[in-house]
């Protein structure tokens, strides 16, 4: 039923002139190389099942490749199976398995080149060194795919999703695992990045550099080596995620390095060592998120500015801020705090008393980490108390002016 319904769509959506090939046991054609060679710009490749060993496949033609109940194309662990060098090429519906591994080429499964307009959809990745790999792609969509590997190390392993000098792109709704970092964009404009699933790559479930102007929508990254890395960009969106589960001494939900003039929102943070680092960073609204269960929710340098936290709920959190510094140059707004012990006397739902969520143990756990002994002895909560009543070692100017009494209903 599902193949007759997609020759329905391309008889009534396609060139007149174009053709529909198969390929496969009792189809007109077994190779999968030779039919690409004979079908011309608009044509259709229909690949039935099947394990196909051709090697690596180039496609410099608008096709449309159609896998028919996942037919294998297996790369025997020595090349790269398939690129796209043409404009408009749909390939949907193939499972890539055991491509190339190498210490010094980026080897994948699948590769768009220098095209605009390529489609990658609905396909499975099993056993590879890189998954897909974008460098100088525009406007292509990858989405639906299923990418699994086996890395055990950084080193000898590469990454699922990897784009490189490309720009509108559309990632959305793939699932990643097994591999160096799950997404990998650098020097990527312009693009929307949404329900996507990373979790169990050895260091980061999503990693980009010097890529601006980009949304990150409704995405989970979980239980990855050392979480999120986002760095040396401005313009980001990054909304209603989730990180979660990411622990370890250099492991962050989200590590904000050197970001400028974006925006975090309506994201849930949960059980992460740190639940957002900020380094260098300015002018960040980090606004209505969830920090629950973290060991930090929040440490942010010196080095920030300008940065805007409001409107958050902080639970269940062994400590709710660290700091470096003793200088305040950001802002803390309407956050509800569980740790917060203040009155509100005229009942408007806003503390009468600010909140300094920055505790001395915090500082102490943060400059020296056998000091984490200690954690939740007697002598330490008396003097985190002795602290917030006379602030000796924690910035007195940090403070959230206004703590709400009520966790907000994100």
């Amino acid at each position: 039923m599902k193949i007759c319904i997609t020759i329905l769509f391309l008889f009534l959506f396609t060139d007149a002139t174009a053709k529909l090939w198969r390929v496969g046991a009792g189809q007109q054609e077994r190779s999968i190389r030779a039919t690409i060679n004979k079908a011309t710009d608009g044509d259709t490749i229909f690949i039935y099942p099947g394990i196909y060993k051709e090697g690596q496949l180039i496609i410099t033609k608008k096709l449309f490749l159609k896998g028919i109940q996942y037919p294998v194309l297996d790369g025997e662990q020595k090349v790269e199976i398939l690129t796209i060098r043409c404009d408009g090429v749909v390939v949907e519906g193939l499972f890539f398995k055991r491509s190339g591994r190498s210490s010094y080429n980026d080897i994948a499964a699948l590769r768009i080149a220098d095209c605009r307009n390529a489609v990658v959809k609905n396909n499975r990745f099993e056993s590879g060194y890189f998954g897909i790999y974008s460098q100088h792609a525009t406007a292509a969509i990858i989405t639906g795919n299923r990418l699994q590997s086996d890395a055990k190390d950084e080193v000898s392993s590469g990454n699922g999703i990897h784009c490189w000098k490309s720009d509108s792109m559309h990632i959305s709704s793939n699932t990643v695992t097994g591999y160096r970092d799950g997404l990998y964009f650098e020097f990527v404009t312009n693009s929307y990045i949404k329900s996507n699933t990373s979790y169990g790559n050895v260091r980061y479930g999503l990693h980009f550099m010097f890529s601006g102007n980009n949304s990150y929508i409704s995405n989970v990254f979980r239980d990855n080596g050392a979480g999120v890395a986002v760095m040396y960009s401005k313009n980001i969106r990054i909304q209603n995620n989730l990180f979660a589960d990411n622990w370890g001494g250099a492991a962050y939900g989200i590590l904000m390095k050197e970001i400028t003039d974006s925006r975090v929102e309506g994201n849930r943070f949960q059980k992460n060592s740190v639940g957002v680092m900020l380094e260098g960073s300015n002018r960040i609204q980090l606004l209505k998120n969830v920090f629950i269960q973290n060991g930090w929710a929040i440490k942010m340098q010196a080095s920030c500015m300008d940065n805007s936290i409001e409107q958050n709920n902080f639970s269940a959190n062994s400590f709710d801020m660290a700091t470096n510094g003793e200088l305040v140059l950001n802002s803390f707004k309407k956050n509800y705090w569980d740790k917060y012990e203040g009155y509100d006397l005229n009942r408007d739902g806003i503390g009468d008393v600010p909140y300094h969520p920055v505790s001395m143990f915090s500082m102490m756990g943060e400059r020296n980490a056998s000091s984490m002994m200690l954690f939740r002895s007697f002598i330490v909560g008396l003097l985190d108390k002795a602290e917030k009543m006379l602030p000796v070692l924690t910035p007195v100017d940090l403070k959230d002016h206004q703590p709400l009494m009520k966790p907000l209903k994100l």
